[in-house]
């Protein structure tokens, strides 16, 4: 399995317009985000977590031509603006491409991008095959995946589970069955917001116990504020075997 770290931002990237902090104007790339997303090539497939703002750049600068499948974790729009850019893969392909997406997340989706859904659709529009998944296991061709309920804030939030890696994004509590399903990984990717607290995401601190509970071999932290400061600098603070994660980040599993 590779996996790509394809952004590794906040909502409003890293730097935000018109920041002036220590950590927007640093030269290091490692303190450059785009939205979160990562990629994954597994069993022969590509398939993407969440399409924001950023997808088109983000699969251009990964050198990503084949999309076997998106998956969702949740509808906000920093992880679903850049649904429309499957356009580019349907034509590739020539074929539509399957997204699996929670039953609330599909209905989001039935208002904000509309015109998908009419009945007699302009030309040109995203060809997608809409895969509903709930809280059991779901099979993307031979690849079995196991989705992970989490919670943001009052939103559910899917993680999901492929073999011995996992990746959950937007959460600030787990619960005790839930976290089950992510003990024993080889890599664990958490989101890690600020250190200050937040309403709806994991502070560092809490990223940091919460790691330590699952004891996977290795920790990235992912969506990740200017505020968490600046990459080298956290990286040195925090315990072995838990990192920041950054743009570009590549790690090569073992089946």
């Amino acid at each position: 399995m590779k996996i790509t770290f394809l952004g590794t931002g906040t909502s409003q990237g890293v730097p935000p317009i018109g920041c002036k902090s220590e950590v927007c104007l640093s030269l290091n790339p490692r303190d450059k985000r785009l939205r979160a997303s990562i990629h994954l090539e597994w069993e022969g497939k590509s398939i993407v977590i969440d399409s924001g703002p950023d997808f088109r750049y983000q699969m251009i600068r990964a050198g990503i031509n084949q999309l076997d499948a998106i998956l969702f974790t949740h509808e906000h729009r920093d992880h679903t603006a850049g649904l429309d850019d499957v356009r580019s893969f349907n034509f590739i392909q020539k074929k539509s491409i399957p997204v699996y997406l929670h039953q609330r997340v599909y209905e989001v989706f039935q208002s904000q991008y509309d015109y998908i859904f009419f009945p007699a659709p302009y030309p040109g529009i995203p060809q997608i095959d809409w895969h509903i998944i709930e809280n059991n296991n779901f099979l993307l061709g031979d690849c079995e995946i196991k989705p992970v309920f989490v919670s943001h804030y009052k939103l559910p939030v899917l993680g999901f589970v492929f073999d011995k890696f996992a990746y959950v994004t937007d959460a600030n509590f787990i619960s005790a069955e839930e976290k089950e399903k992510l003990k024993g990984m080889d890599v664990l990717v958490l989101n890690a917001l600020r250190r200050e607290p937040h309403i709806s995401h994991f502070t560092l601190s809490e990223a940091v116990s919460l790691a330590k509970e699952l004891g996977a071999k290795q920790t990235y932290f992912t969506h990740m504020s200017h505020q968490i400061g600046l990459h080298d600098s956290v990286c040195a603070e925090l315990p072995d075997g838990i990192d920041l994660a950054y743009d570009g980040l590549q790690l090569i599993l073992d089946a």
